[in-house]
């Protein structure tokens, strides 16, 4: 129902003086305070504004590695020299280098500390997988860790003192490296390479005999020595990824003559290593504007059948990057595109095996020089010479320069559409993470959203790019809302250590990727957050950020107070559940009687309809006063809703009374609508109404979060209006996540009905028939042909 408020109540209202929360409603909270403490304190190494302050440093370490590959007992054999720059104020002793394949060993941290169980029914590999070395998807039994067979003083040749713990190794120095000063050992090692288990390993191929081998964390790698930790030396249990150091690699890989390779940086004796035609194909691959074959699918099937005769040497260099990785086989088809990318060209290819046609030939190199323009639209050029998109058995791995892609169409070449754009997805996720984190180097290990949830972001940015009509899994607002309704003893803020959350998926990559379109979308705007998130990536591109980085870059360069969304978003649990709980509907007292009193009578008419006075008509044939007219009297015809002379001259001495402004408002016929709205949720998020008007037409009103900074759990706003609303929605465009679309409407829309089937009967069933069934598998005696005899 309509409520009426006169004039001078409307002037106390604009004038200020309910302006304060009313009294009892303020609900003093710490939503909208500061981080504060939350954060570290900026010195001159990392600065208030999230910039890399005048005394920044960082370490370096350049690899000189040659390695073989034994592909009758896949086996990798290396001995490597690494160079170790110290540019930190501190003077070190000893370094730290990580052992990631003793993530395998039978006694890891990773495999004891994992929960399992006997359940009722267990596959032998559920069994067997029991006592495995580790519980990493798709491993197997077996010993597939680093055997150290030196570690030494390359000048010398004096052996150095080293002690290994798990996944992590200590090697004490015979002098101290001071602040500006390198030192240069080497290590030796082999292992075994385990099957492909998401990360690294190999995949055998039993209908040909051959193999293709994904090798990554291969080779002892530096530990990070920072400012924020000293060393970085958390344990590899599987889930959190890597941190790396900056440096350049020269790495000569021996495998057999009849593989194909492909790897970080650049070839440099591709004379050597490749045929005549093959170079030929590469020229052509530098102006091309379609990926060309480097090797065919036709090769690589001959290939498959052949056997090596001997061994070749590739040899690669990279500068600038944080890790090493490759990929080799016989199996290997292999085309190329040049692209030019502000200038560097970057020589985009794809290596895949038979199996992955046609996906692979038709998309993946495509896809790869198209991720390559996306994101460096939105974070910074992509500035190395090479990217490598290959095809694994499934999930997607990233490395510099390179990553393992799955995807694959079934064997007669048909494929789903979620195969197709699943594929194209990982593609892009993966070469993607060249930008976050190879580039733009944050610590994996601790925080996995910095690596996955920004690149889902900008995944999704590319996806939408690639295909106005793409299936994006994450980053829309509604796809995060089954995540945020669960029980909080399944959530974990996603400010938490990489190995200690619970579902990683939704926790490291949907969440924040989600918080970031949010942000973009609704909170900041796309110009702001654009702006801010190149920033963000221009000052840490090649450096080493944590979350505080980030955040302050974030506010710094928009100019948006984001700490309240820090809060809720990454270090709170809480769900976005706003309810509408009641829309009031006033109109200004005009003080018209013309209009009031002819009002006031329908409303009167209205109210006296009531099914008794309706029945009376008929039954009440005649009253008493309709039988003695000499009972009626001045109120049997008194009419109180008629306009008067005095109503009409205590109306013109109203108006006379006001200034020209105020009479315009008075005549104007604005509705005013008082929302509330209540936070069940917790997560306070903009307020996003959208008004369906009587004549069809609609509009949208939006609130910053800030509205909820004196109340975080209702508030109340007036809305004007001069057309009539019949309908109100929270949320309409599913902005911000809101769990419960149910209680975003005003009156309340039912929700979808929950449905059943209609089934025609077929009669009693008692259950399960087993005579029945038995008859029935049963042979048709002799003579028969099946059934009753003739």
């Amino acid at each position: 129902m309509r409520k009426q408020f006169i004039f001078y109540w409307l002037m106390l209202t604009a004038g200020g003086l309910l302006a304060q929360p009313p009294a009892g409603n303020y609900n003093a909270n710490s939503r909208f305070e500061q981080l504060g403490a939350s954060l570290p304190t900026p010195n001159t190494t990392r600065t208030a504004s999230g910039a890399p302050g005048k005394d920044f440093w960082q370490q370096r370490a350049d690899y000189d590695i040659k390695a073989e590959l034994d592909d009758e007992k896949r086996k990798i054999t290396g001995t490597e020299t690494i160079t170790y720059f110290n540019n930190s104020p501190d003077e070190l002793k000893y370094v730290w280098l990580q052992l990631d394949q003793n993530l395998f060993e039978k006694n890891s941290i990773n495999a004891t500390s994992q929960n399992n169980s006997i359940q009722n029914q267990m596959s032998s590999n559920a069994v067997t997988g029991l006592n495995a070395p580790s519980s990493v998807r798709g491993s197997v039994a077996g010993d597939f860790s680093f055997k150290i067979t030196s570690v030494k003083d390359p000048k010398t040749g004096q052996p150095l003192k080293h002690t290994i713990n798990g996944t992590m190794m200590r090697i004490e120095l015979p002098v101290g490296i001071k602040t500006g000063q390198s030192y240069a050992f080497s290590v030796d090692w082999n292992y075994f390479i385990n099957e492909y288990y998401g990360r690294a390993g190999y995949e055998f191929f039993p209908k040909d005999g051959n193999t293709n081998y994904f090798i990554a964390h291969w080779f002892p790698r530096m530990c990070v020595y920072d400012d924020v930790n000293g060393w970085q030396h958390k344990q590899f249990l599987g889930q959190g990824e890597f941190t790396l150091t900056f440096g350049n690699y020269k790495v000569a890989l021996t495998v057999p003559n009849d593989h194909i390779v492909g790897a970080t940086g650049e070839l440099q004796n591709a004379n050597q290593v490749l045929s005549s035609e093959q170079l030929k194909r590469m020229e052509k691959a530098k102006t091309a504007t379609r990926p060309v074959l480097i090797v065919s699918q036709e090769e690589a099937e001959k290939a498959e059948k052949g056997k090596p005769t001997g061994k070749k040497t590739w040899i690669y260099k990279a500068e600038n990057v944080r890790d090493f990785a490759f990929a080799t086989s016989r199996k290997f088809i292999w085309d190329a595109m040049q692209i030019d990318q502000a200038g560097k060209k970057v020589m985009c290819m794809s290596l895949y095996s038979k199996e992955g046609n046609p996906l692979w030939g038709q998309y993946s190199t495509m896809v790869v020089a198209h991720t390559i323009r996306s994101y460096s639209k939105y974070s910074v050029d992509y500035p190395y010479p090479v990217a490598y998109s290959c095809h694994a058995s499934g999930g997607g791995m990233e490395y510099p320069m390179i990553s393992f892609n799955g995807g694959r169409p079934e064997p007669d070449g048909t494929y789903s559409e979620g195969t197709k754009y699943g594929m194209i997805g990982v593609i892009i996720h993966e070469v993607g993470h060249n930008f976050f984190p190879m580039i733009i180097n944050s610590d994996e290990r601790q925080w996995g959203w910095m690596d996955e949830g920004l690149n889902t972001f900008v995944q999704y940015l590319a996806e939408k790019e690639w295909d106005k009509d793409f299936p994006t899994r994450r980053g829309e607002p509604q796809f995060i809302v089954d995540y945020m309704k669960q029980d909080a003893k399944n959530l974990v803020p996603i400010m938490t250590s990489s190995d200690n959350i619970m579902l990683y998926g939704p926790n490291a990559y949907a969440k924040p990727a989600t918080a970031l379109n949010i942000l973009r979308e609704t909170v900041m705007g796309r110009e702001l957050f654009d702006y801010a998130f190149k920033e963000y990536a221009r000052r840490w591109a090649f450096k080493n950020p944590t979350p505080a980085d980030f955040f302050r870059t974030m506010e710094d360069a928009s100019g948006v107070d984001l700490d309240w969304f820090w809060k809720g978003w990454f270090y709170g649990t809480e769900a976005v559940d706003q309810d509408l709980v009641e829309v009031e509907w006033f109109a200004l007292d005009t003080q018209n009687p013309e209009i009031n009193k002819a009002e006031a009578k329908k409303q009167a008419e209205a109210k006296r309809n009531t099914v008794a006075r309706q029945r009376d008509k008929d039954y009440i044939k005649e009253s008493v006063v309709d039988k003695n007219p000499d009972m009626k009297d001045f109120y049997n015809t008194y009419d109180p809703y008629k306009v008067t002379e005095a109503d009409k001259k205590k109306y013109e001495t109203y108006l006379a009374s006001l200034t020209p402004d105020e009479r315009k408002l008075v005549e104007s016929g604005v509705n005013f609508y008082t929302l509330k709205v209540k936070n069940k949720g917790g997560l306070p998020m903009p307020v996003i109404v959208k008004m369906q008007f009587e004549d069809g037409t609609d509009s949208v009103a939006r609130f910053p979060a800030e509205i909820w900074r004196l109340n975080d759990q209702n508030v109340s706003k007036v809305i004007t209006s001069k057309k009539k609303v019949v309908q109100w929605t929270l949320d309409p465009y599913r902005e911000i996540a809101d769990i419960d679309e149910e209680s975003n409407s005003f009156p309340r829309q039912p929700a979808q009905p929950t449905k059943f089937q209609l089934f025609k009967s077929q009669g009693f069933q008692r259950g399960p028939n087993p005579m029945r069934e038995a008859q029935q598998s049963q042979p048709p005696k002799t003579g028969q042909q099946g059934g009753a005899k003739n």
